[in-house]
């Protein structure tokens, strides 16, 4: 009840008049003080003169703070600027007492108002002490009661330059925070053994773990402004081995009005640590792209359909049509859009793969944009059931193409995957197999064919992070197919961002591979979400290689045996530059396969798929044999 109590009392702010009045009270306060230190603290000065003079400086220092607006600062959040604005509000407070007892003496103005310099001058000093002083103690002192209820966390600030002051700023000037900053962390030899708002800079060497025992240390906050990921990582290992939490202040860019708050200090996740740096996209361009259009997302349920369906929400479209099968998944994106105020969207239960159905619903709708999301993608599973690769992933890919050319929309973009490229596995050369049929349609009608292809990203549906989360919340271990495994890495806004901005710039016919960075070795990945939950690996939790899955390869690539890549307008988007294929007998074969699937035993569907596709080479396999075969 009492915590409760004071809870509620921290939650309403101080009336700025009665603020006013607290600070002209301590100006009558200092304005005795004055007197008696120009007497030697001795009542022996004129008190009748004193009081007649007290009106004058109440009225005189009202009219002061008026001016400058001291009384509209709220005192539990003091800061610099409330320090400047009382120092120039009592500056024009003694010189409008010195014109006063000037124009007094001189031509007998103010007859009441004659003020020896020297107590205006001490007077002066006063306000500024303790004006400022009895504001940092309220500032304290509410402080030390709100968060006195909380245990305290003491902090390390790494970076002792702009940022870790403003860092440091920010955290004092909280009131809700419980941090206690023991001091910062600089490699720069200059800094190193000075002091900083009165906490002592060291250097990364002094802190070990005597260090760390000796003054409690709970977490390091990192404060450096464009701070490369190999150095992030590099200061968030040496950290997180010793089980201290770390944190990182996001960029400038992102504080809210150009200051920074405590509340956005976060912790270092798994995507700040994928050596490679965000994608930040911006474009007018994508405005004229998308608004006032009828946009179908095809898998719009699923993680990369799901996120493209909300970016496309920041545009005024006129229809979006959400389409997928998934009836449950599809549910939990209506209801989001539905909390979030989204106007004009349709959410659809259907099956890309019935002519009939997309048929009405395209002739209904009319849309003008196609995203087609919709797909398998699961390796070990489509490895071992082809038929529904292929169904999915070419013949829902054909019944949707041939329908955006048989109703004339403009744009079709197709999702698909650095599986596609050099194929190990059925559901790599499925996607491969449907951008070769996106190929054969280009020129038949006006729609201009779009093909986006980039690799894993984080916290989609069966992505490794997720599991590994889930293999930590189960006391691990975490298992890695093969210590060497590397895969290209990034978020699901970052992927769905790269491709609006690709269909945007899109003429048809091309395949738009996306700036991945460097390959993440697959194990790296899981120690250091081992560390990040704040655990030791092995100590903690232990890594399992359980050997590579049916169709899984060490390596993935973006471009195939043949393909080079040309620059777009934007750095992070590239089109490859793909190798000539007959179409007539591409497209026969596609269609062949399409049409007999279902009534094909599986090793002659993959045989298929490899007749297609030549470089589709099986890797731990039972379909190895078909290579064999062939070589």
């Amino acid at each position: 009840m009492f915590k409760d109590g004071l809870y509620n009392i921290s939650q309403r702010y101080a009336s700025k008049w009665l603020v006013l009045i607290f600070d002209v009270c301590i100006v009558l306060f200092t304005f005795f003080i004055a007197y008696l230190i120009r007497y030697n603290f001795k009542l022996d000065f004129d008190f009748d003169k004193f009081l007649r003079e007290v009106p004058f400086v109440a009225v005189n220092a009202i009219i002061s703070f008026l001016i400058v607006g001291t009384h509209k600062g709220v005192v539990r959040f003091t800061g610099i600027k409330d320090v400047i604005n009382v120092i120039i509000g009592v500056n024009i407070l003694a010189t409008i007492l010195l014109i006063e007892t000037f124009l007094t003496r001189q031509f007998n103005f103010f007859i009441a108002c004659d003020i020896p310099g020297s107590i205006i001058y001490i007077h002066l000093l006063l306000n500024i002490l303790l004006l400022i002083s009895s504001k940092f103690f309220i500032r304290a002192s509410y402080k030390a009661i709100i968060s006195g209820f909380k245990p305290k966390v003491n902090v390390l600030i790494y970076g002792a330059g702009n940022s870790g002051n403003l860092t440091y700023d920010a955290i004092v000037n909280d009131t809700k925070s419980n941090y206690e900053v023991i001091g910062f962390i600089d490699n720069d030899q200059r800094k190193i053994g000075k002091k900083i708002n009165l906490l002592k800079v060291y250097s990364s060497e002094q802190i070990n773990d005597d260090f760390i025992k000796s003054r409690d240390i709970n977490e390091v906050i990192i404060s450096i402004q464009s701070i490369s990921y190999h150095r992030l990582l590099e200061i968030s290992s040496v950290f997180l081995e010793k089980s201290i939490k770390v944190k990182i202040v996001p960029p400038v860019q992102q504080w809210i009005d150009g200051d920074l708050q405590a509340s956005q200090i976060k912790p270092v996740k798994i995507e700040d640590l994928l050596g490679r740096e965000p994608i930040n996209l911006e474009n007018p361009v994508l405005v004229e792209e998308y608004n006032n259009k009828v946009i179908l997302v095809t898998g719009a349920a699923g993680s990369i359909g799901s996120e493209i369906s909300r970016n496309l929400c920041n545009f005024n479209f006129k229809k979006l049509l959400l389409i997928d099968i998934a009836e449950s998944p599809l549910y939990d994106i209506q209801q989001e859009l539905k909390q979030n105020g989204i106007q004009n969207y349709e959410v659809i239960v259907s099956d890309v793969r019935s002519n009939i159905r997309m048929d009405k619903i395209l002739t209904d709708y009319r849309p003008e944009i196609i995203f087609h999301a919709a797909a398998y993608k699961h390796v070990p599973l489509m490895e071992n059931n082809p038929q529904e690769a292929v169904s999915i992933n070419i013949g829902g890919t054909i019944n949707i193409s041939n329908l955006a050319v048989k109703h004339s929309v403009e744009k079709f973009v197709m999702i698909s995957t650095d599986k596609a490229v050099n194929p190990t596995n059925v559901m790599g050369a499925t996607k491969r197999i449907a951008e070769l049929y996106i190929s054969c349609l280009k020129g038949k009608g006006k729609t201009k064919f779009i093909t986006t292809r980039f690799g894993n990203v984080l916290g989609s549906n069966g992505s490794v992070i997720p599991l590994f989360k889930k293999q930590i919340d189960n006391g691990g271990p975490l298992t890695v197919t093969h210590r060497d495994i590397t895969r290209f890495f990034m978020t699901i806004p970052e992927a769905c961002s790269l491709v609006l901005e690709a269909a945007a710039m899109g003429n048809g016919g091309e395949i738009f591979v996306f700036d991945m960075g460097q390959s993440v070795k697959i194990f790296d990945l899981a120690v250091n979400m081992i560390k990040l939950s704040g655990l030791k690996y092995p100590d903690d939790i232990d890594i399992k290689i359980v050997g590579l899955r049916p169709g899984e390869k060490i390596y993935e690539e973006l471009l195939a045996d043949g393909e080079n890549t040309k620059q777009t307008y934007h750095e992070k988007i590239m089109i490859a530059k793909s190798k000539k294929i007959h179409i007539e007998e591409i497209q026969e074969k596609i269609l062949d396969l399409n049409n007999t699937n279902l009534t094909l035993q599986s090793i002659e569907i993959v045989s298929k798929l490899k007749d297609i596709v030549p470089e589709y080479i099986s890797n731990n396999s039972k379909f190895e044999v078909l290579d064999k075969t062939k070589n």
